[in-house]
């Protein structure tokens, strides 16, 4: 892991993603190393030759100038990073972003695949409406660590369920759910009644980490070649519909809610989760990657 400190002119920057009006990331690149990271393309902007896993930059900025004006903003803390990788424990870049936007009224939205969130519970828990969600998308942890580098998922869930026991908003993210791989109602099982939100967004293969994809599906699992060939090669949508109605029937079977494409991010606290279907949602990768663009600029401002 090549690891170097640098400085940034901004940390908060204005965001298209339709979930946040703004994206702060504290870190450049990611220790969890996930084979179908979207997130890797960040390496066109900003140099780096080493293998998406295994480079970070630690970013330093000025402190947060009059944070008050995100108040009442939707702030994403880890649209093409982890917040609460590894290195957090050590260089506390989050917990610093945390600090300087405490008391401002911003609202925030923080994705991880870390339980190292937990030691920031009642400094989350202080900003208003904030939500955590966790990308949960196995119940199998030899398939689990064969895709990432992160926190085994008994310990995503054990997050998950802490924060939600102290009031905090919680998703569980099924994503990406893997063909043939995935079992989504098993892990809506799991999590429906420690979450507010369960988000689903489908395995989009595409970019230069689908010959490793398709590579490890051929190795591991030879007996699902056909079906990712008919959805990665032929383009059919079969398999995806067959889930959508698999899992609205689930849903609709636990008085659950099923929304597709919907603004659910007001959902009162405490009632039974939405499941969402993202299935044929782009439009969040479409828009991390404006983001990344506009933040190459910024990036060209390191020292």
């Amino acid at each position: 892991m090549t690891v170097r400190e640098i400085t940034s002119k901004n940390i908060v920057t204005k965001s298209d993603l339709p979930v946040c009006d703004y994206s702060l990331n504290p870190y450049v690149g990611c220790e969890h190393a996930c084979r179908y990271c979207y997130a890797c393309f960040m390496k066109r902007f900003t140099g780096h030759t080493e293998e998406w896993g295994e480079f970070l930059d630690v970013r330093s900025w000025e402190p947060i100038s009059r944070p008050e004006k995100y108040a009442g903003k939707e702030i994403f803390i880890g649209s093409v990073t982890d917040p609460y990788q590894p290195a957090e424990k050590a260089f506390r870049r989050t917990r610093a972003a945390l600090e300087q936007l405490a008391g401002s009224g911003a609202k925030l939205s923080i994705a991880t695949k870390s339980d190292l969130v937990l030691r920031d519970l009642e400094l989350i828990k202080s900003f208003p409406d904030a939500r955590v969600s966790w990308s949960v998308n196995t119940l199998d942890e030899a398939f689990r660590a064969d895709m990432d580098n992160a926190a085994p998922i008994e310990r995503r869930l054990a997050a998950m369920k802490a924060f939600h026991d102290a009031g905090v908003r919680t998703t569980c993210f099924i994503s990406p759910i893997f063909p043939g791989i995935t079992d989504v109602k098993a892990i809506a099982e799991r999590a429906k009644d420690i979450c507010d939100l369960i988000w689903l967004e489908n395995l989009n293969l595409r970019g230069t980490f689908k010959p490793r994809i398709t590579a490890y599906i051929a190795e591991k699992y030879p007996h699902l070649v056909p079906l990712y060939r008919d959805i990665y090669v032929c383009g059919r949508l079969d398999y995806w519909r067959r889930l959508d109605e698999e899992i609205r029937a689930y849903a609709s079977s636990l008085g659950l809610e099923y929304a597709v494409n919907d603004d659910t991010m007001s959902r009162p606290f405490g009632v039974p989760p939405v499941i969402v279907n993202y299935f044929y949602h782009s439009e969040i990768k479409r828009s991390a990657n404006k983001d990344a663009r506009r933040g190459q600029k910024e990036y060209g401002n390191i020292t």
